[in-house]
């Protein structure tokens, strides 16, 4: 029986992707070395340094409040969606707000209900939730209300002007920050040095000074970062002794096609929205 205590946000993807690689090491550098445990999460200290409100609640085991994580991309809103239904026994079940609608919506929540009948809660991670429109969120408030699931909505929009006051009146707001420049070396060294879900079996040989350029070009995103860094690596050809020096001009190519990757897949799922929100008008 297929394991049901996670949903992926494409779950219409995975099927798709073990067939063609046959392994879950294929998937992006920046999900491989997404963060299992609380110690392994770099940033965001004023949420999850000790006595603050997320390690509180990770830590703690009481009851989850519903949350609305606001913050730029890359820093970290899924891993800390996840980290709290683990900590917390809860099923996690992943939404992107971009392809998911009311239907999507209210199969979640049903099969909630029946988790809750067997004393199991549900965290609901909702990603993008400022695109959901009023209808939508609607759609949310009264499981939210009665406890069926326990939203976490990630927005890196102002939750303010884009999610409806009641679902707001109901969840407490929490402002992530973008990632300093020291803190995204730190994961980019993990990154090269991790064997198992790195790129540390590539052998990869990078100055101090390259490392502190990508992660001042990354603009404070984890991910952009990441992706970045897994592109120099697979780009640079290994030497005699298997080793990858990587240089600077193949880091910056990298760097900049993933910033132009970046921004199309804005437009695209921008386009998406335009056209999905035309078909629910009609």
């Amino acid at each position: 029986m297929q394991d049901r205590s996670s949903t992926t946000l494409f779950p219409e993807m995975s099927d798709v992707d073990m067939a063609l690689t046959g392994s879950s090491t294929a998937a992006p550098l920046a999900d491989r070395m997404r963060p299992r445990t609380l110690a392994e999460f770099v940033g965001q200290q004023h949420l999850v340094g000790e006595g603050r409100v997320l390690r509180r609640l990770i830590e703690g085991g009481g009851t989850l409040p519903s949350l609305i994580l606001w913050g730029p991309p890359g820093t970290g809103k899924t891993t800390l969606g996840r980290l709290l239904a683990e900590k917390t026994a809860a099923r996690f079940v992943a939404l992107s707000a971009v392809f998911s609608g009311v239907k999507d919506l209210r199969a979640a929540i049903a099969e909630a209900r029946l988790d809750r009948r067997r004393g199991r809660r549900t965290i609901l991670f909702i990603d993008e939730i400022h695109r959901f429109n009023k209808a939508q969120q609607d759609a949310l408030l009264p499981a939210v209300e009665d406890g069926t699931v326990t939203l976490v909505g990630a927005t890196t929009e102002n939750p303010s002007f884009e999610v409806i006051s009641a679902l707001l009146s109901r969840s407490r707001v929490l402002v992530l920050n973008p990632l300093d420049e020291e803190e995204v070396a730190t994961i980019v060294r993990r990154a090269l040095t991790d064997t198992e879900r790195g790129l540390g079996s590539f052998n990869p040989q990078i100055s101090d000074e390259l490392i502190t350029r990508l992660a001042h070009s990354s603009g404070g995103d984890a991910r952009m970062a990441l992706s970045a860094l897994e592109a120099a690596v697979t780009a640079t050809e290994p030497d005699e002794h298997d080793a990858r020096a990587m240089t600077a001009p193949v880091t910056a190519s990298a760097t900049l096609a993933d910033a132009t990757a970046f921004f199309k897949r804005v437009a695209h799922i921008t386009t998406l929205e335009r056209r999905a929100r035309k078909v629910r008008k009609e």
